[in-house]
This record gives C-alpha cells, structure tokens and sequence, in this order.
C-alpha cells in the first residue's frame, strides 16, 4: 500500500481525494461472502473496510499514525454518500455506514472530483501604482487657472522670464503615499511571499485574491498585546465567561479567576462549555475562503521551517477576530497537553486526541461535503498544537521588508516632489563635490620649540638675597 506524497499546490484537497478513491477501489481485497443463505462474490464488510482504509491513513505521510479508526469511519460515510461504494443490494446515499458486518461492493465506476478549470496565470497579483501618472481624470489642461490682473509688477516678471533672467515656473504635480496606497503595498508583498514559499505561479487557484483584506494585515501585524495576542476593538467578539473558562483550564489548578468553589468533575464541565462554544461557530476559525491554501500548506510538513514560514503568512490573513480566538485556543490546548496535574478529561481517550477531535473542525473545514477535512484538520491542528508559539507570530522579516519599502517609496516621493528641496537636505555626491570642492591638505607647520635643545632639568641656582 502505497500512497505518494501530495505536495503543495492548487487543489490539494481534491488530488488526495482522488488518490485515495483509486487506492482503496485498487487494492482492498475482496472476497467471496455468504448473507443470509446466500453468496456474494467480490465485496467486503464494513469492519474490513475501516481496517484495511484506517492501516492506509495511518502509513501514508499526507495524513499521519494520529488518524483514528472514527475518523475512517466518517471517511466511509462520505464514501457511500457519494457513490464511491454501495451495499451489496446496490443502495447508497441516504444509507448510513457503521463498523459492523454489512457487505458492500463497489460500483462498476467510481466518481472521482472534477478539478476546476484554471484561470490564466497571473504572476503580479496587484500593480503597484506609478507614483509619477497623475490621478485618474487629472491632466494639465484641466487644471483650473484663475485669470491674472496685469499691472507693472506682473508685466515686469512676464519680461524678465521672456528675456531669460528669472526661470520660468513648471507645474509639478504632488503625488501623495495615502494610506490606501500602503495597504496596497502590505496586500501585494504578503501574497507574494506566500506564493514564493509554496512555488505557485499564481495564487488564483489557491484563494479568492479579491477576498483578502489588507487591513486585516496590518491590525495583525500591529495592534497585538505584549504576548503577542490580537487586541479586539469591540471585547464581545469573544464573551467573557468562555475568555475565563480558557484562563481555567490554561492554568488549572491555579485558577485566580475563580470565585466559586470547585468540585468532583469542574474541569470537565469546563471543558464542555469551551467545546460547546467553540463548536457552534458559524465558520471555521480559519475561514472557509482560506481552506485551501491552509491545506496546500499542509503538504510542506515535510519541511517545517518552511511550513512554519507559510502558515506565519496564511494566519496573518485572518480576521483579527479569528486569529485572536485562535491563539488563545491553541495557547490553552498545548498547556492542557503539558499540564501533568490536570485529571482526565474524557474516559476513552488520551489529553492529546481529545484536543484534536474536539477542536479539529472548528478550526478547520470545507463547504464541500465530498473532502477530507476531518483528517486534513487533524494533521494541521496537531501541528499546530507542536509550533503554535512560533506560526502565530508576526513574521519579522516580511515586516522589515515592507516597512522599507514604504520608507523608500515615501522617499522617492518627496525627492520627485521637491528636487530641489531634496538636494539641499540630501545631496548627491557629485552636487556635493560641486558646493564643497576639495581642499589641498595645508603642511604641517614647523614648530620652534622642536629646534629648541632638549628639556634639561632644572638645576637649583645660589639665591641672590643676601
């Protein structure tokens, strides 16, 4: 059973659906079965299913040993829905699938997920404006003048232009950085980097480029507290009570928020209202729009610098919001899994798989019914949950690349604005050569007392008094 790493790239989701369709109808074995005092021949039960799928999850690097034998029932579930198998009397869709002895069968054709046609590459995914063109519907006709009263003293300077001795004035148009501008410039140089690390030409096939927000960015990037947290504006985005309950288990057994007592099984119910709270969010915390290129990222796990760096630049594309909910979640999950003092929090499985199952789909998931979020989601937040302290940090060096951009820019403004201005505050090294020209070096003057015989020590002379 072999099942090829599937790398980075647009429609990842799809291609590991589809692989892993043509590897299960490839090689799970079948064999003759007897139901009810009759005989089938070429099917399976559903237990050997979820065996024989659950050992190929588990063995292949696009999903991990952490898959759980649930999440390959669900798996089959989505599989029987979508015609991929059918019970042995030919039934499927509405039909559920359980980890019993019901035969199944597969179809004489598989449906495999069509991929989406392709938009044209676009390599600049936003031009960066000319600062020298004039705004849209600007021009030096249409620049109103108001009419001028001739007297002497305009006559006189109307002459002194025409005969040359004072030059002529030339309208320059003052072009400004706004800050729409340097929102463009945050948007663009994110997105590039992004799909410089995953090695597209274009991330059109990877996300909606017109549904990223570049003042979600920059309030990423700058309105975060000493640990690095987002701060929210509007505090009711994330309720107070589940803000508390995260700080209890996060610190549990020191809890300085608790004012009630505690007793026998507090932590569980805890627990359960986090979970109950985050599991009816409307949306994934990482958005439905950003599905795929979380899940293009996941095939990089194999070099986590380089996954660490694009899920940094994925994150910082969220709704602060989102992103604040986030980290907390994850800084109270990873302390939860660390913390040797806390009781179990669920009978049937251990701290780590608890996390994950419970969190999984609330981080992560698609629209699409046909999809391997389940397990997609449990590989990321289980990754997550190992570098969470670094992916949700503010990658430094696209920050300081950015930041000298707009510096430069801003400069390059002012100096096409005012050349003359600019050359008196900073000049060129030619301009410089012109105002300060080189001075000869003055020789070194000889001094007199150098001549002078060497010190002699002073001798004590007979005093002249009497």
């Amino acid at each position: 059973m072999e099942h090829r790493i599937v790398g980075p790239g647009p429609y990842r989701a799809t291609r590991l659906w589809n692989e892993t369709v043509e590897l299960f109808r490839a090689k799970m074995p079948l064999r003759k079965h007897r139901c009810r005092f009759k005989s089938y021949e070429h099917c399976f039960t559903a237990a050997e299913a979820v065996d024989w799928l659950h050992e190929l999850l588990r063995c292949s690097q696009n999903f991990g040993p952490e898959v759980t034998r649930k999440q390959t029932v669900q798996l089959l579930k989505k599989f029987l829905k979508n015609h991929v198998i059918e019970d042995i009397k030919g039934k499927w869709g509405e039909e559920d699938f359980e980890d019993n002895r019901h035969l199944y069968r597969f179809p004489p054709s598989s449906p495999l997920k069509p991929y989406p046609k392709k938009p044209p590459n676009q390599k600049d995914v936003i031009k960066f404006p000319e600062w020298n063109d004039l705004p849209p519907g600007t021009s030096q006709e249409n620049i109103p003048v108001r009419p001028v009263v001739m007297n002497s003293e305009m006559w006189y300077k109307r002459h002194s232009i025409a005969i040359g001795e004072v030059p002529a004035c030339r309208l320059v148009h003052r072009r400004q950085l706004t800050e729409a501008n340097v929102e463009e410039i945050w948007k663009s140089m994110t997105l590039s980097y992004l799909q410089k690390i995953l090695g597209l030409d274009s991330l059109e096939e990877v996300l909606d480029v017109k549904l990223v927000n570049s003042k979600f960015i920059i309030h990423n990037v700058y309105s975060v507290s000493k640990q690095g947290v987002v701060i929210l504006d509007d505090k009711s985005k994330l309720p107070h009570w589940v803000l508390s309950a995260m700080k209890c288990l996060a610190n549990w057994p020191n809890c300085s928020d608790l004012k009630q007592p505690m007793y026998l099984g507090f932590e569980k119910d805890v627990f359960k209202t986090i979970a109950d709270y985050y599991g009816h969010l409307k949306e994934p915390l990482l958005t439905f729009h950003l599905f795929d290129a979380f899940v293009s990222v996941l095939g990089l796990l194999q070099k986590e610098k380089v996954a660490v760096e694009a899920f940094q630049i994925c994150c910082l594309l969220l709704p602060p919001e989102n992103r604040r909910k986030l980290q907390l979640l994850m800084r109270m999950m990873a302390r939860i899994c660390l913390n040797k003092e806390m009781p179990p929090l669920c009978d049937g499985f251990g701290t780590r798989t608890l996390m994950v199952q419970t969190f999984s789909r609330c981080i992560l998931c698609s629209k699409d019914e046909v999809d391997l979020d389940e397990l997609l989601a449990a590989r990321l937040v289980t990754f997550l949950m190992d570098n969470y302290q670094e992916i949700l940090k503010v990658p430094l060096a696209l920050q300081t690349s950015i930041e000298e951009r707009v510096a430069h820019l801003r400069r390059v403004q002012f100096q096409k604005s005012y050349p003359e201005v600019y050359q008196e505050r900073f000049p060129t090294p030619e301009s410089a050569a012109l105002l300060f020209p080189e001075k000869p070096k003055p020789k070194p003057q000889l001094l007199m007392w150098a001549l002078k015989k060497p010190f002699q020590p002073f001798q004590r002379t007979r005093s002249f008094r009497m």
